[in-house]
């Protein structure tokens, strides 16, 4: 269906995909969130809706994301710049252009958690009141992970 080049449309897709109800598909690559879009000509297309760079917004995002009934997506870095990974949501916007929002970042000493979303797994969950829970890999009072919610 599509193969990633690298540097230009990113690589390493992991973290499975979500399908929106034009029958669009959504993923994360190494460093980005994507959307594939399948043409009249048969060919998907890939579009790079944000890029993680490792700084304030986090870096690698892993996690599956989910949508919410307003059509924005959530989902989890693994680690970022001086903290350790972070919870974000991209809302669609008029003109094509989704907007992204750090919803939590977690601390740079760990105690509330590290790693979300580490190698794929640990998706988000979403509840009527639209609060995300996850998981991390590593983290809390026994660096063993945690169960987290974050309220939007």
């Amino acid at each position: 269906m599509y193969a990633f080049t690298g540097v230009s449309t990113g690589s390493s897709p992991i973290g499975g995909l979500v399908r929106d109800a034009a029958g669009n598909l959504y993923g994360v690559s190494s460093y980005s969130v994507f959307e594939l879009t399948l043409g009249s000509n048969g060919v998907w297309t890939q579009q790079s809706l944000h890029n993680f760079i490792g700084g304030s917004d986090g870096a690698y995002p892993q996690s599956q994301l989910i949508f919410d009934k307003s059509g924005n997506l959530y989902g989890t870095t693994y680690t970022g710049g001086n903290h350790r990974g972070s919870v974000f949501e991209l809302s669609p916007g008029s003109n094509g252009v989704w907007t992204e929002k750090i919803l939590h970042r977690f601390s740079p000493s760990g105690g509330d958690g590290v790693f979300p979303g580490y190698g794929g797994g640990g998706s988000l969950v979403l509840d009527a009141s639209g609060n995300l829970f996850g998981t991390t890999a590593q983290g809390g009072a026994s660096n063993a992970g945690v169960v987290f919610e974050v309220t939007p």
